[in-house]
């Protein structure tokens, strides 16, 4: 328990520290924050139910794009500054790093491995803030017309 405390701060932390670096304004940056937040908390909890890597990521990403879309409608501003900060905690960097550490060391049997499952993790991240953006934009479209 006390670890996924510490990862929760950790995501935390890293969001805020993201946000003040791309000048997010003062009264947005815990919203931002919270999302890093909410994103790994997601991503941990679905540990419990699922031990699919690919799936953790897709779900953690679609619930963090629509707390995005949610919140930039809600306070009139860019959904990308809540989706930039707070999907932080989830780029795959560990899973990079040992792609190239796996390429480094001539073992290429691990790299590709390794490099496919760094690669699904993208595809995973980028498609789960695809869809509700998509939904979120046609939903637009059909209150407008």
């Amino acid at each position: 328990m006390g670890d996924m405390i510490l990862q929760l701060a950790t995501a935390f932390v890293g969001s805020l520290g993201f946000a003040m670096l791309f000048h997010v304004k003062k009264e947005r940056l815990l919203l931002a924050s919270l999302g890093g937040l909410l994103a790994w908390g997601v991503y941990l909890l679905m540990g419990q139910v699922s031990d699919q890597e690919v799936v953790r990521y897709f779900v953690a990403s679609v619930v963090l794009t629509v707390y995005a879309e949610t919140l930039a409608r809600l306070v009139k501003c860019p959904a990308t500054l809540f989706i930039v900060t707070a999907s932080i905690p989830l780029i795959p960097g560990g899973s990079l790093y040992r792609t190239m550490q796996y390429f480094m060391m001539n073992d290429l049997e691990a790299f590709s491995l390794q490099a496919l499952t760094t690669v699904l993790l993208a595809v995973a991240l980028a498609v789960g803030m695809l869809v509700p953006t998509a939904i979120f934009q046609l939903g637009r479209r059909v209150r407008q017309r």
